[in-house]
């Protein structure tokens, strides 16, 4: 199941990828900041949406 994770302020792509990666290590990634807004990224999810992929 791939994984998306987007700053919610200003909706870069922090990381996208098929491992599941826990949110710990995607902040220590960034130096707990978005590279692009400078928002302080959080453990806690503001938004979580599931959705089916796209059959090609």
């Amino acid at each position: 199941m791939p994984q998306k994770v987007v700053c919610q302020e200003c909706g870069q792509m922090l990381y996208e990828g098929e491992d599941l990666k826990p949110p710990d290590e995607i902040i220590q990634k960034h130096n707990g900041k978005c590279p692009k807004c400078g928002r302080k990224l959080s453990f806690i999810p503001q938004n979580v949406e599931v959705k089916p992929i796209k059959k090609q």
